[in-house]
């Protein structure tokens, strides 16, 4: 950054040194507040008047006027380069130059005002866009305008830069409980504050996934079965809402347990008898569900996308009908399976595979059967008004497929 000695207009004595910064008007208003005038002209001391802030040296000597003509120092009191003699106070001298160097920088952050060295912000992080503002190489990137205090100003939050000023004062992160490190985060990409991005991303990666609680780990098989064998046949037993995820439930005897809201993504119940349970917007998703037993159960809006149900009995002797209402069946397998008389009303099977199904008086109103497979499956008297069949495969089905079937009422 450039600077300069800046003297009022006519004046051998008392100069004061100025940071150049953007514009000419800035440097006006600056030496306005240095010298206490109005500021409205800036001489060379030669004499010609400064229009353009490019024709400004490092180290130059100004003259301001408050818009009189330029008042002539005699040549003996400067020398050729336009410096002046050591006639001029050197108590004055050491005094603006020291003013020049000084540490202290003002930083006005979103409102509020912070104060800290020129050291602190180049040193740590020397390719950081705070360094780059406050190097001495005027190549880099200018400084921002400044508030009437002489703050610069920088439109950003206050709120998590403070954690990242102390960080480049002694090196350490520190920060207070009501600190988001997102925020944080944030705010260094934005400072280039590279040594500190590595540990942010990692402590906002460990708060979006945090150690497991031991009080929420899945259930195991053992846990279920204690809570079967101590529990009264005539009792109800509840499931609702506990996590499940994984558990490996299969050939158990898990009848009229409520399971609503449960977690079994991923659980292995092959060969269960599910009968008369509560599944309701139970997360079944690419579960093992091969062979289960599933008659008169409520599964309304439960999640099954991509799991396995390969030859599944739905059909109840009792009459009892399985209700499948809504639920998500997307890219699951159910080949195989005794679904007669299934409420799969508005329920998504894109993708699904029901090869063999046995589908007979099942409701599949409003489903989407989007690219499902159907073949040799029996859809006798099943209800299928207002699906969609785009791209379904019916070959090879044991009855005829009539379109009163699929007309809307």
């Amino acid at each position: 950054m450039k600077r300069v000695i800046i003297f009022r207009n006519g004046a051998k004595f008392d100069g004061k040194v100025l940071l150049v910064t953007h514009s000419l008007e800035d440097l006006l208003k600056d030496a306005s507040a240095k010298l206490n005038i109005t500021a409205k002209k800036a001489f060379t001391p030669q004499g010609g008047e400064i229009d353009d802030i490019k024709l400004i040296r490092d180290d130059d000597i100004l003259y301001i006027s408050s818009g009189e003509p330029f008042i002539q120092i005699p040549d003996h009191l400067l020398t050729s380069s336009g410096s002046l003699l050591s006639s001029i106070s050197s108590s004055s001298s050491s005094s603006s130059y020291q003013s020049a160097s000084s540490e202290w920088i003002s930083l006005n952050i979103g409102g509020k005002v912070f104060s800290t060295t020129k050291q602190t912000l180049i040193s740590k992080e020397p390719n950081s866009m705070l360094s780059r503002m406050f190097s001495n190489d005027s190549s880099l990137i200018q400084p921002s305008p400044r508030d009437p205090s002489g703050a610069y100003l920088i439109d950003r939050s206050p709120h998590y830069f403070e954690p990242i000023l102390g960080y480049l004062r002694h090196g350490q992160l520190i920060l207070d409980k009501n600190v988001n490190p997102q925020g944080i985060l944030e705010e260094a990409k934005f400072y280039g504050i590279a040594s500190l991005i590595p540990t942010l991303e990692a402590m906002v990666a460990s708060e979006e996934d945090p150690a497991p609680d031991v009080n929420s780990l899945p259930l195991t098989r053992r846990d279920v079965i204690n809570a079967l064998i101590s529990t009264s046949f005539n009792s109800e037993l509840r499931f609702q809402g506990v996590n499940l995820a994984g558990a490996d439930l299969s050939k158990l005897d898990l009848r009229h347990i409520n399971f609503k809201f449960a977690n079994l993504r991923g659980a292995g119940l092959q060969g269960a008898n599910l009968s008369y349970c509560c599944l309701e917007r139970c997360d079944l998703s690419s579960s093992n569900m091969e062979g289960v037993i599933l008659f008169g159960v409520k599964m309304v809006c439960a999640n099954l996308e991509r799991a396995s149900l390969r030859a599944a009995h739905m059909e109840d002797p009792l009459g009892k009908r399985t209700n499948m209402e809504g639920v998500n069946l997307k890219g699951a397998i159910l080949e195989g399976s005794q679904m007669a008389g299934v409420n799969l009303r508005v329920a998504t099977l894109k993708n699904a595979n029901l090869k063999n199904c046995d589908l007979r008086g099942a409701c599949l109103a409003g489903a989407d059967l989007e690219n499902c497979d159907l073949s040799c499956s029996d859809l006798h008297e099943a209800n299928l008004r207002g699906a969609n069949l785009k791209g379904a495969a019916f070959e090879l089905m044991p009855t005829a497929l009539h379109m009163s079937q699929t007309l809307c009422n």
